[in-house]
């Protein structure tokens, strides 16, 4: 997810240590209203979300790959997630739920910001893709008993209020044995200089604003986080940028942008 621009010009805020993780609901209405600033731009690959756009790629490739050894599915097959259920919490304009329903799956995508839905749904019916999208939290859908064979949260628990809370709901709505894959920022001096002193301030890749170091994930307390929840870390993986070829791919290197994999319990 992205955030609405900052036009101050002052320099961003030093590390400082993380703020709490309060109890009062896992949606955080300023983070809500950003986003929905920028509704309309979700599908510009050249505006605000080209740094989502550049890391689609890779992001699919590693859902579709871990899926695939999950189920037992042939990626070479026409639709090879046919039968299976996907939800994509976060959605945004729908760049992650399009490509999952081409590969096959049911998918239902959620996402807090109202504008953000009517985007994502209005581009899923030019393209003629069927895509269950919702304004709606996760809480409401695991109040409601709904459970999905594969869950993806990414670039998400970095916006939220209550990590904790977040993951145990998402969690809930992945079956025994599912898969789900969650992917953020780890909180690190190098990711503070990389994705906000640089991708912010220097390059303006992002509106200014767009992360608060605070809330990125450490993956020891994202592992923490989803087996608390009931769901067990089987994968981290970094994500990194190549300046030259203008591409992410998977990498060693966790100190920046990570994906983790979990499995659900029986």
């Amino acid at each position: 997810m992205s955030q609405a621009p900052n036009h101050s010009r002052t320099r961003p805020d030093r590390p400082a240590e993380p703020p709490g993780r309060g109890a009062a609901g896992t949606v955080d209405p300023a983070e809500i209203a950003r986003f929905e600033a920028l509704a309309e731009t979700w599908w510009d690959p050249n505006g605000p979300m080209r740094p989502l756009h550049q890391m689609a790629p890779a992001r699919i490739g590693f859902v579709r790959d871990r899926a695939a050894e999950a189920f037992g599915r042939n990626i070479s097959a026409d639709r090879p997630f046919a039968g299976l259920s996907l939800l994509d919490i976060g959605c945004g304009g729908g760049l992650m739920a399009e490509p999952m329903a081409r590969l096959g799956f049911a998918v239902t995508a959620i996402d807090a910001a109202e504008k953000n839905v009517a985007v994502a749904r209005r581009h899923a019916e030019q393209m003629g893709i069927a895509i269950d999208y919702r304004a709606e939290t996760v809480e409401a859908l695991a109040a409601a008993g709904q459970t999905f064979d594969v869950v993806m949260a990414l670039e998400v628990v970095e916006h939220v209020a209550d990590l904790d809370a977040f993951l145990a709901a998402s969690v809930a709505t992945l079956r025994p044995g599912g898969l789900m894959a969650v992917s953020t920022l780890n909180r690190t001096a190098k990711a503070f200089a990389l994705a906000i002193v640089g991708v912010e301030y220097v390059l303006g890749w992002l509106p200014r604003g767009t992360h608060d170091w605070r809330k990125f994930v450490q993956p020891a307390e994202l592992t923490a986080g989803l087996r608390r929840a009931g769901a067990r870390v089987t994968e981290l993986s970094g994500l990194a940028y190549s300046p030259l070829s203008g591409r992410w791919s998977l990498s060693r290197d966790l100190g920046v942008n990570y994906i983790a994999a979990a499995q659900k319990g029986p």
